[in-house]
């Protein structure tokens, strides 16, 4: 019996995966079981098709269902030649380049296999966390260097060691899935490919800090995403890894899926939490932190997805393991979103400290249009716009700060020399105007007379006079409002003003004699 790897991601699925299971289901017949993945993450390669072989997994890509007759004919389950043939998986060069410790199983198990789950090493991080006991696994997140990966980049370990020393009578773990910047889709690949390693980083983070309950805040626009973790919820408590005793133990962790209704704003902490309690998503106002009063008033572990997922990784392999790779206080590696105009877009994990320039020209491939680059948008929405002129600076927190920018979730969109920068900054306004929670002035009102005052730039309006007010507002914004959504509009607007002046001031009139 020849097994099979199709992805059932939802990148893969959109371009024809189903089909091609399908039609390999029929061609194969007895011979074959095929192995429901989730996306190794080259998604200009998918539907990727793997066939396992004595000499390791074989990759044919872009796979059609009007490939499959070809492919068997041409022996393809035993990794014969085709022009579709890509060589063993491991090798291919976007891939090989790569350093995989987060997304180390995706792509490769079946995500609701636990046996998979077990052959690739989970479990072996709750073991350790077990071994070590509740505060030297905090101690262990800390060494590792572990920094949040939605966005504002807080130490991992410290946010765990305050939860866990703030009296309280229970305390829980919430992660953070509302994966809402564009570019962005590790938070989805990870529910999709390799939910139990999820699972597995939020017990061990109940287990650090003292909390008996855990709750995963998704999107409804991941309706397939969610419904494979709720199977994984279910298998996991199956297999002992959640319940009343966790792996045999007096320890007890349940996690629960709730699905928010897609605000932007309820990717901000406190809202979140709002959100969960039932209540509308507005931001609160801090302090207290969400560590010392945050979920039903206890205090609460609030943590990216990437961030919970990456823990069981550290506990198995240890702290210094994982510090060993990246860059200053980067440590270890970043699952970088690469999309828009680029030939090469997917998930490209690595150390931090690899070159901005190296991840859109060599890695990325430069635009698929073929046209040069102009800018790239790092940090979503909400972050700054770079020009090749800057594609020197490192993928490091701290050096992207040095130079007005965001990591922010990962995320990197690239665009060639037709895009208009002021069009980008309006829409940077507009979207906070939309997104906004309307709690505070500086966000509520600001981004509105934002998108108003850019309107009159770009008809040529007073252009220069024009420039400084939204200048000046941008500086009321990033200092007077109550969350980030409010306070980083300022980086795509400041940053395209910087780096793309002349997209401002083409349509320049003269000003009227007073």
């Amino acid at each position: 019996m020849t097994r099979i790897f199709i992805p059932q991601d939802v990148a893969a699925l959109a371009v024809g995966a189903e089909k091609v299971a399908k039609a390999v289901a029929a061609q194969g017949g007895d011979g074959v079981t095929i192995v429901r993945t989730g996306s190794r993450g080259l998604f200009w390669l998918e539907p990727l098709v793997e066939v396992e072989t004595p000499a390791g997994r074989i990759a044919y890509g872009p796979v059609t269902p009007a490939d499959v007759p070809g492919l068997f004919a041409a022996g393809f389950l035993t990794g014969a030649a085709h022009p579709l043939c890509l060589g063993p998986t491991a090798q291919i060069p976007w891939l090989a380049r790569q350093n995989r410790l987060t997304f180390a199983r995706c792509g490769i198990i079946d995500p609701l296999s636990v046996e998979d789950y077990r052959a690739h090493g989970g479990f072996k991080g709750i073991a350790r966390a077990l071994d070590l006991g509740p505060s030297n696994t905090i101690e262990e997140v800390v060494r590792s260097g572990l920094r949040g990966r939605g966005g504002a980049g807080f130490p991992t370990g410290i946010k765990w060691r305050t939860v866990a020393a703030a009296p309280a009578d229970r305390r829980y773990i919430v992660c953070n899935a509302d994966e809402g910047d564009s570019g962005t889709f590790a938070d989805r690949m990870m529910l999709e490919g390799d939910p139990l390693a999820l699972i597995e980083g939020m017990v061990i983070a109940g287990y650090g800090v003292g909390a008996d309950k855990g709750y995963v805040y998704s999107r409804s626009e991941y309706p397939h995403a969610n419904h494979i973790f709720t199977r994984a919820l279910y298998v996991a408590r199956k297999a002992g890894l959640l319940g009343p005793s966790i792996l045999g133990t007096d320890f007890g962790f349940d996690i629960e899926l709730r699905v928010g209704a897609g605000a932007y704003v309820c990717g901000e902490e406190t809202a979140l939490l709002e959100s969960l309690e039932g209540k509308r998503g507005v931001v609160r106002a801090k302090p207290p932190l969400p560590a010392i009063k945050g979920l039903f008033g206890r205090p609460t572990v609030v943590n990216n997805l990437l961030s919970l997922a990456t823990v069981p990784t550290i506990l198995a392999n240890g702290a210094q393991a994982y510090a060993d790779y990246g860059m200053g206080r980067s440590r270890g590696t970043m699952p970088i979103q690469i999309a828009g105009n680029v030939k090469f877009g997917g998930l490209f994990e690595d150390a931090f400290g690899i070159t901005l320039g190296e991840i859109v020209n060599e890695v990325g491939g430069g635009t698929l249009t073929g046209r040069p680059v102009k800018a790239v948008q790092c940090g979503g929405p909400l972050g700054a716009y770079f020009p090749p002129s800057l594609f020197d600076t490192q993928y490091d927190y701290e050096a992207f700060t040095a130079r007005g920018g965001l990591i922010g979730h990962g995320g990197i969109v690239v665009f060639d020399d037709s895009v208009d920068l002021s069009a980008q900054a309006r829409f940077a306004m507009e979207f906070c105007a939309i997104e906004s929670c309307g709690k505070c002035t500086p966000c509520r009102i600001g981004s509105t007379r934002g998108a108003e005052v850019i309107d009159r730039i770009r008809a040529g309006i007073e252009v220069e006079a024009n420039i400084a007010l939204v200048e000046d507002l941008c500086q009321t914004m990033k200092f007077g409002s109550l969350c980030a959504l409010g306070g980083f509009t300022p980086y795509p607007v400041l940053s395209a003003l910087q780096h793309f002046p002349e997209d401002f001031r083409r349509g320049q009139l003269p000003v009227a004699a007073e």
